[in-house]
Parts: structure tokens; C-alpha cells; sequence
């Protein structure tokens, strides 16, 4: 007998590959970059992507005070905190206490996929508006310039999967951007429930155990499927859900139920019963 579980995918990052979208996002932010810090807004930008900055998918950044902080993948709490060029400053910890911190998309930002180094980038150069630009970049990826790398098998697979286990999607993005993703990815209709505008990481616990609540079953019986760790992979592991992280950046945390895949084909194609 087939043990049911949901699976509880992310959009962005997971469900399509590519990073183009992220440069053109770091594009129109350069536009209200001032003139005389440009040269230096590409090169960090560049630092970032290959690894060789401060500023990377996994940490946080306090936009008001300027500072990178480190955080425990698993409590949220920060646990260093450095200056842009990353001297480090151990005094400034106090700001942020021994709880988790609030990621409130505007003051303190979990940098957890490619869309919030451009933001990091921008805010520490002093673009005071990066909403606008950001809706620039969702309407850009589903024109006809944007060329959006579908995965091979990925429906198959989710329609296979669908036979004996609901598929619910959770994501940050509207309803409108999603179901327009959805059309041009050519999975309209797979997801029995859609989860938009979800506010992760802030609510993701919460809607994790609302999903428990409305499927009747354990948080062992939930699978989380996204690439970012902060928003998606820490708060199941922490409810002891399973996890599928999907990402080409390194890890150092270890979780008898987690799943680490550089790209979400490798899931596909594996033998990870446990995960299926």
C-alpha cells in the first residue's frame, strides 16, 4: 500500500531553471544606481554569483543598518554579523536577540534564492524603490524575449506523483504571475491547491500546518520541495517534515529527512522511495 503524502512545491527556481531573469532584475535596478557607484554595483553583482562576496544565498541582510548577518539554518537566528566589505561585528548581534529573526521583506531580508542578491545589491547603493523593477522582471519572463527553461519530465513526473498523493504549490509570487508561469511551463491544472502571495519564511510554519490540518495527516507524511532553505527547508525539517532542497550551492546542514539535488532532475530521476 502506497503511503500518501503532500508534496509542497516552490515556483520560482524550482519549477523552471535558469538565471537570466535574475540579471535582468539586476539591469533595471542598475538604472537608479547613482552614476558614481555603477562599476561598483556589476562588480559586487558578479562577487555575488560566483561566490567571492560577503553577500550569498543563505544569509540575511539588514537593509537599515547595512549589515550581512549569518543565520542558523535551522533556529534563524543570527549568529554573525559583518559589514558589507565583511569586517565582522560581533557587537551588532544584540539588534537582533536570541530569537528568530523577522524577515519582513523590506528591513531584514533572507537572502535564500538568486532574486535577493540584485535587491541586496541595490539597497546597499541606495535604489530606494525595488518593487517596481521586480514587476518589470515577472512581466519580462513571460514575454516573448524571455526564454523559460522548461525541465524535461517535470509533468510527467507531477502527473504521475498526482495519481496517489496531492500537489500543493506555495510560493511568494501573486496570483496573477503564477498562473501565467503555470500556462507558459504547460502545468496548468496539475496543483490540486495554490498557495500564492505566501509570505515565506514568515508564514511558511503556519501554512505548513494548516496544509497538516486540512489533509489530516502527520507533518512525516509532508514533503517541502523548493531551492530556498530559509523559506521552504528549515521550517519543514523543524516540524520533522521531509525535505527536497534544490540548489548548486553547498550546504553544511545534515537531516536524516532531507533531500539535497543540485537541480530538481536529479529528484526526478532518482531512486529516493522515501521522497516519492
Amino acid at each position: 500500500m502506497i503511503e500518501k503524502r503532500v508534496y509542497i512545491f516552490d515556483l520560482d527556481g524550482t519549477l523552471y531553471e535558469g538565471s537570466d531573469h535574475f540579471d535582468f532584475y539586476a539591469d533595471r535596478l542598475l538604472a537608479d544606481v547613482p552614476e558614481e557607484f555603477k562599476e561598483a554595483f556589476q562588480q559586487d553583482y558578479i562577487n555575488m554569483k560566483d561566490g567571492r562576496h560577503n553577500v550569498m544565498i543563505g544569509k540575511a541582510y539588514d537593509v537599515i543598518r547595512d549589515i550581512v548577518i549569518t543565520v542558523d539554518p535551522m533556529t534563524l537566528q543570527a549568529i554573525e554579523a559583518k559589514t558589507w566589505e565583511g569586517k565582522v561585528r560581533p557587537e551588532m548581534l544584540s539588534y537582533y536577540g536570541d530569537s528568530p529573526l523577522n524577515f519582513d521583506f523590506k528591513n531584514i531580508v533572507a537572502i535564500g534564492d538568486g532574486w535577493w542578491l540584485p535587491f541586496a545589491c541595490a539597497k546597499h547603493y541606495g535604489v530606494k524603490d525595488c518593487y517596481t523593477h521586480y514587476l518589470e522582471t515577472k512581466a519580462y519572463m513571460v514575454s516573448d524575449s524571455f526564454n523559460l527553461q522548461k525541465i524535461f519530465g517535470l509533468k510527467t513526473f507531477l502527473k504521475e506523483l498526482k495519481q496517489n498523493h496531492p500537489l500543493v504549490l506555495m510560493t511568494n509570487s501573486d496570483k496573477e504571475d503564477v498562473l501565467r508561469l503555470l500556462n507558459e511551463l504547460d502545468l496548468k491544472g496539475i496543483f490540486d491547491h495554490i498557495i500564492s502571495s505566501a509570505k515565506k519564511p514568515t508564514l511558511t510554519t503556519q501554512l505548513f500546518e494548516a496544509l497538516k490540518k486540512q489533509y489530516e495527516l502527520p507533518f512525516q507524511q509532508l514533503v517541502s520541495v523548493g531551492d530556498n532553505f530559509i523559506n521552504e527547508i528549515a521550517p519543514a525539517l523543524m516540524l520533522d517534515m521531509k525535505a527536497v532542497y534544490i540548489s548548486s550551492h553547498p550546504h553544511q546542514t545534515a537531516h536524516a529527512n532531507l533531500c539535497h539535488v543540485q537541480q530538481i532532475s536529479e529528484w526526478i530521476n532518482s531512486d529516493w522511495e522515501i521522497y516519492k
